[in-house]
């Protein structure tokens, strides 16, 4: 794994972040992209826009919410593809502190949120869908793509500069563009100049996902763009690099939409557990009502887990890749120090739980759920405990701290899976029972 620098050691402990997609879309109630999907007519969709009054945001609400559910950092839309500015900026008056609200919201959500000590990130799309030139390209209007290449350098620039320390720069919307027309590579030198320890995304480039980072201090080969990964709606993590996913609390809309379906509040664990069992964070996003409430399902599905990680926070804090045993019947995993975290998915018979592959001695077996010792025997690599309650200890995910003498090391059971190159323990295991197609083993 290439060296993380210290100033960016928070982004790979925070494990649980807020993405917000909030815009004059809201009002609509059918998404973000509620302009381009449904192809609305441009002069009337700028006119609501400068007509929109969100009489109820309060972002210090919203940093409350989050900080109560266990997260630790928060990536705010200021700009989406419809090109309405959120902030007061200085090369459009199509924004918030020009039209009816006339106010900085940008400013707003930075200082509640750093007030309620969380990082802050902002999301900036670099499409406008307003302006023919960047979706004509340089080659059909150079001197339009010129103007809107400058416009979106100079409100970069802005972002980065009138709102003290930010932690994250979320880019999105590069397509139908590729890197080398924007000249991305002189944007990220502009950045790193105002903020040297900023993370930016790795979406300055087309196809987006490439897995391609740079860290300051390894600059790596010529084509790599953005320093940590940004699987969307799917988690697709690659060991030694810095990522988060970035996902729904509803089924599709990122942006606020009328009949939505939620996910439940065990659903969004199970997506925020299984980035943790692989070393990665879930953005999990929100899509603010037009008045700048959130919604009230949204609320309450975060609230639990924040319940549930104020009993079960070391599990997923800072963790480590999980996987040292074979605990798939069971659940998840993951690996802080000494402690090996079971965190069980299904919690169909409790008398015991086994799992097999794991080397290191226990020394201490914990309910976290609710600090009840577990009884426990350790046969080699196989381990059973015993004497779990009848009843879930925990409406969502309970989890099991096992107490290690080393680091917690899996053997070639575990590390070796039957799926894999290197099936040979699972030939020695088969063959105890015989090496025929017959029910007893024995050839004829």
């Amino acid at each position: 794994m290439k060296k993380i620098p210290e100033y960016w050691q928070w982004f790979d402990e925070a494990r649980f972040g807020l993405f917000i997609h909030w815009g004059a879309y809201a009002a609509y109630g059918r998404g973000e992209q509620v302009l381009n999907r449904e192809r609305l007519d441009h002069r009337q969709y700028s006119e609501a826009a400068c007509r929109w009054q969100p009489e109820h945001y309060d972002p210090a609400v919203w940093a409350t919410v989050a900080r109560g559910a266990g997260m630790k950092y928060a990536v705010f839309g200021a700009r989406h593809h419809d090109g309405y500015c959120l902030w007061d900026t200085q090369h459009t008056d199509y924004s918030t502190a020009c039209q009816a609200p006339r106010r900085d919201f940008v400013r707003e959500y930075v200082e509640a949120f750093r007030a309620a000590g969380l990082r802050v990130g902002l999301y900036y799309s670099l499409i406008d869908l307003r302006v023919p030139a960047w979706l004509d390209g340089p080659q059909k209007d150079p001197d339009g793509w010129a103007r809107i290449k400058a416009y979106v350098f100079d409100q970069v620039r802005e972002l980065l500069t009138n709102y003290g320390k930010l932690d994250v720069i979320w880019f999105d919307g590069l397509w139908p563009r590729s890197a080398a027309e924007l000249d991305s590579r002189a944007l990220i030198a502009m950045i790193r100049e105002l903020q040297p320890e900023i993370l930016i995304n790795d979406r300055l480039e087309w196809p987006q996902y490439s897995w391609h980072w740079q860290f300051p201090d390894h600059p790596g080969v010529p084509d790599e763009i953005g320093d940590f990964g940004t699987p969307e709606q799917g988690i697709y993590a690659k060991p030694g690099y810095l990522w988060e996913s970035c996902q729904t609390a509803n089924w599709r809309h990122w942006g606020y939409a009328h009949g939505e379906h939620w996910k439940s509040a065990v659903e969004i664990l199970d997506l925020l557990v299984e980035c943790a069992n692989r070393a990665g964070n879930l953005l999990l996003n929100v899509g603010p009502q037009a008045d700048g409430r959130l919604p009230p399902q949204f609320v309450e599905r975060v609230t639990q887990i924040g319940d549930w990680l104020a009993l079960h926070g070391e599990a997923i804090y800072g963790c480590e890749r999980g996987d040292i045993t074979e605990f798939t019947t069971h659940g998840w995993q993951t690996v802080q120090g000494n402690n090996l975290y079971l965190i069980l998915r299904f919690y169909a018979e409790p008398a015991e739980v086994r799992t097999v592959g794991l080397e290191s001695r226990v020394e201490r077996a914990t309910l976290l759920s609710n600090g009840q010792q577990l009884p426990f025997e350790q046969r080699g690599d196989e381990l059973i405990i015993s004497g779990l309650p009848a009843l879930p200890p925990n409406p969502l995910f309970p989890v099991i701290k096992l107490e290690c003498s080393e680091p917690p090391r899996g053997g070639a059971w575990s590390q070796n899976r039957i799926w894999g190159t290197d099936a040979s323990g699972f030939s020695h295991w088969a063959a105890q029972r015989g090496t025929s197609v017959w029910a007893d083993g024995k050839e004829r």
